[in-house]
């Protein structure tokens, strides 16, 4: 049966032979049919990808596709406008759900209908308040992974939410791999007097990385100063030093090579090295695949994939 649109309903008549019974009089067979009707759960969560055209924002089109108990409502940015969310990422057959640049109208599609929906944000800083704000204005919640988002933002995002009782979680981080590195991190630094972030990246952009920076506060405040027999910064080949406890972060650019967060602690006679590869963006997609199902459940903002896990 050919969809109609991507707003249609598709209805599929299964009809079950129940039983077969002959009637002794007229020696005619008769069948009991059972027919039902099974049509798209009202219970889906309809997504919308803003920034869909990013690399991340195709995986995370493909990832919610096939995700159970999800749906893909609209796909949002500005370029490729027109063009088919299937077709820019590749797949089999064609959504007929158009790139738009209009996230007005798609969230008010999705409040008509009375449906839970959830506006993945992949834009920029600039942006991320208002849309939010925009979301939780039509009942959605909003996941955001947007690198290099102000703390005076999520501040203010914060106080909205409360407000408004309406769920946001911001994920500086969709890894589930880069966020049980930074647990075990976290529960190592209390045994470790020095330690070294150590990353490589394929461009130089948005270095330190939000993984190093986020490990570095979790490290910091924790009432451990670190690698105190080094602490001066005149040495600029001894790496940046992150926050106000001594930690060190070393970013490499290796174009061509996985990206890493590697974090070594040592002490005497030892050294304690913590390790994750990231060889692809489908290793985001499971963090935010939780992400979605956990934040319709929320009615203030959340900061971390972590809370999660």
């Amino acid at each position: 049966m050919a969809s109609l649109s991507y707003h249609s309903l598709q209805l599929t008549n299964i009809c079950n032979k129940r039983s077969q019974r002959k009637n002794a009089n007229d020696n005619v067979t008769t069948f009991i049919i059972s027919c039902t009707m099974q049509q798209p759960s009202q219970n889906n969560i309809k997504v919308v990808i803003n920034g869909a055209t990013k690399d991340i924002g195709r995986a995370a089109i493909v990832a919610v596709t096939k995700a159970r108990g999800m749906e893909l409502a609209g796909a949002i940015d500005t370029r490729l406008v027109g063009e088919d969310a299937g077709v820019i990422c590749d797949m089999e057959e064609a959504l007929e759900v158009p790139i738009l640049n209009d996230l007005t109208m798609v969230l008010g599609s999705i409040s008509q209908s009375k449906a839970t929906g959830v506006v993945v944000d992949f834009t920029n800083p600039s942006t991320v308040y208002d849309n939010v704000k925009q979301a939780a204005a039509f009942g959605l919640r909003s996941v955001v992974h947007v690198p290099k988002l102000q703390l005076d933002t999520v501040s203010a995002l914060s106080g909205f939410c409360e407000k408004a009782s309406m769920g946001c979680l911001i994920a500086p981080t969709l890894s589930i791999g880069s966020v049980l590195l930074q647990q075990a991190a976290i529960s190592a630094s209390f045994h470790y007097n020095n330690v070294e972030i150590v990353e490589s990246r394929a461009d130089s952009k948005d270095l330190p990385s939000p993984e190093a920076i986020q490990i570095a506060d979790n490290l910091s405040n924790l009432g451990q100063l670190y690698n105190r027999e080094d602490i001066s910064t005149d040495a600029p080949a001894r790496g940046q030093i992150l926050g106000e406890d001594g930690i060190r972060v070393h970013s490499l650019v290796l174009p061509g090579l996985p990206s890493n967060t590697t974090v070594n602690f040592s002490g005497p006679g030892e050294v304690y090295t913590l390790k994750h590869d990231i060889t692809n963006v489908q290793s985001l997609m499971p963090g935010l695949i939780l992400a979605i199902r956990k934040v319709v459940r929320l009615k203030n903002l959340i900061y971390g994939l972590e809370k999660f896990l």
